[in-house]
Formats: C-alpha cells, structure tokens, sequence
C-alpha cells in the first residue's frame, strides 16, 4: 500500500485531506506543518499519520512515497527538490511558486527522475468541460472574454501581500486562464495588461498591496483574441458576472466555472444529442432568448483530481492526470507574463 503525507496543514491542505480520507487503498503516514499544532489537528482528523514540524524529519522517519504541498506561492523550492532527490511523487498546490525559472527547474527535475506530478487545477476534471470542448472543436473561435472577480479573502495573511501571493491573477485567476487554455486547445503568445489601485484601502484589508483589479488582452498562437479581468474589489455577488465566453460567428459558450456550460445559438442534433449551428440567413438575431443549452456541474472534480493522482503514484500510469507539473509551468507562464506586463507597461511575449 502506497504511503502519502502532506505538507502545509491549512484550508487547501484540509480540502484534499477530505479526499485523501476517503481513499481505502492508501496509507496517510505524515503530516507537517511550520506551526506543530496544525500538522497535530489534520492528524487528529484523519485518525492517522504522525504530526511535524520539520518535513526533513517526515520524510526520514514516514517514508511516503508521495506528498502533497500545499504552501504559500512564495515558499517553493527546497522542498520540492528534497522530495524529488528522494524519489517521492508531487502533487502542487498552485500556483507552484511566484518564480518561473524556479519552476522550470522543478519540472526539469520530475522529468529527469521520472516522478509522478499533478497540480492542483482541478477544474480540467469537471463534467462541464465537455460540451465546452466539443462547441470549441465544432467552430471557429474569434474571441475569448474571461473574468474572476471577487472580494477580499479573509484567509492567510500572504494572500494580501503581492511579493507572496503573486496578486489576484497568479493566486485565483489562474484558474480562468489555465481553463482558457485547456478548453481552447492553443497556447497564449502574447500579453498585455493594466492594473487599477486604491480602490481597497489599507483599512479594509491591513497589509494588502495587490492590484484591486487588472484587464488584458491576449493573442493566442491560433489567431484567438480574448481578455481577461481579474480582481478583488467587490463587495457583492452582483458586481461582476465571473465566467469564460468563447465566440464564435454565430454562437456561443458561456463557461461558468464549477458551475455551468451554456451554449447559446446552438440546437441539439438528433439522434447523439450533439450541437449543431443554427446557421443565418444573412439577417442579424439571436437564437439565444431561451436559457441556452446547459450542462451543469455535477461531479466533485477535486476528487476526481486527487484520485488520477493517487491511483498514478498505485500504477505508474499518469495517463488520466490532466494537470502535470510540466503543463502548468505553462498557465503559470501565462499569469506571470501578465504581471511583468502590468509592471513594465508594455506588452509581454509569454515565455
């Protein structure tokens, strides 16, 4: 039986400890954390698996033959490479870290040992990918507008400070952008972004520096153009309508995520129940005055996610993981070009 361990004993650490918890067929022999009593309760939790303080100790004394890291972005690095010296698989949290050089050295690193890897965006595992990929197969996408708003996080005190967290667009958005390029099939070449601040005051949130709210523009190697804004000024639901749209001429997706694909100027094709264009007659209207066709989110996804791992790390086939280290060194591309754009003001070619 496979032996697991975690490091990094928080809120994201707690979601996959619910996952990992469910799984018979593995062994939870460690877990630590800087703070000793965090690392004490996850293992009071769980019911098993010995509590640390220094994840040197964890990996000498439990022997895991994988590890979850679910760190603050900024605290990457050394225990990754200690991890890989030692041969134990990984499953990061993201984003993997706010440097991307040091990012392509871990990957390096996986690769050259043949390790298992996953990282944790998750959403490539929901059931509303689906119709989402066939509407971008079946047409021509022109244009891509993608949003992540939402208010001030009352987690952990890094996620305020800009140095640690990377901002809204490499600590949240990231989902977004990755599902762009997850969804759309192409890679973005091509950033340009502008940031606004001062709208949250150091009153509101004690500490915080980041950018209230940033929009970019971006080229993809196919020819798409699309956007993207990201912030954390809002005081309500009602302020921003976060979600993807994918255009095509006649038609459109609207990917909510976790939540929901709507296909709007589409109609199912008999038979398959597959979507077919309603073509035009050269007369502008909208085929879309009815809800659209809606597929809704109805699988745990993060689940789904922690298990293509676990049963990688059981097999050695890493053939259902969506998510490897390696390709999400590429959306961590995506969201720090946007960061070193909306610091240099000019446009940034994602490396």
């Amino acid at each position: 039986m496979k032996k697991f361990a975690m490091i990094g004993c928080g809120g994201i650490g707690s979601y996959h400890l619910e996952h990992l918890m469910q799984y018979e067929d593995i062994e939870i022999v460690g877990f630590c954390d800087l703070l000793l009593p965090k690392a004490e309760g996850f293992a009071q939790k769980a019911g098993k698996g010995r509590a640390f303080a220094d994840y040197r100790e964890m990996f000498d004394s439990a022997k895991p033959d994988a590890v979850f890291v679910c760190i603050p972005p900024n605290a990457h690095g050394v225990i990754e490479f200690e991890a890989i010296k030692r041969g134990i698989h990984l499953f990061v949290e993201k984003p993997m870290t706010t440097d991307l050089s040091l990012a392509r050295r871990i990957s390096a690193a996986i690769e050259e040992r043949g390790l298992v890897s996953a990282v944790g965006l998750q959403c490539r595992y929901d059931n509303i990918n689906e119709p989402a990929k066939g509407f971008v197969a079946a047409n021509r996408i022109v244009a891509i507008q993608g949003s992540r708003v939402g208010g001030l996080y009352a987690g952990p005190d890094w996620w305020r400070v800009r140095s640690a967290s990377g901002g809204m667009l490499a600590e949240s958005a990231i989902h977004q952008m990755d599902m762009m390029r997850y969804l759309l099939g192409a890679e973005p070449v091509e950033v340009f972004t502008m940031a606004r601040r001062g709208i949250v005051t150091n009153e509101e949130c004690v500490g915080y520096d980041s950018d209230d709210v940033s929009v970019t523009t971006i080229r993809f190697e196919d020819g798409t153009v699309g956007t993207m804004t990201a912030g954390c000024y809002a005081t309500n639901g009602a302020s921003f309508d976060s979600k993807i749209t994918f255009s095509a001429r006649d038609s459109r997706a609207e990917y909510v995520l976790c939540r929901k694909t709507s296909l709007f100027g589409v109609e199912p094709e008999s038979g398959d129940g597959g979507a077919g264009i309603v073509k035009g007659d050269g007369v502008q209207r909208r085929n879309d005055n009815e809800k659209g066709i809606v597929t809704k989110s109805e699988v745990d996804f993060g689940l789904i996610c922690d298990r293509a791992f676990v049963d990688a790390v059981i097999t050695g086939d890493a053939s259902e993981i969506r998510s490897p280290y390696a390709d999400a060194v590429k959306s961590l591309a995506f969201v720090l070009a946007c960061n070193q754009s909306m610091e240099t003001g000019l446009p940034v070619r994602v490396a």
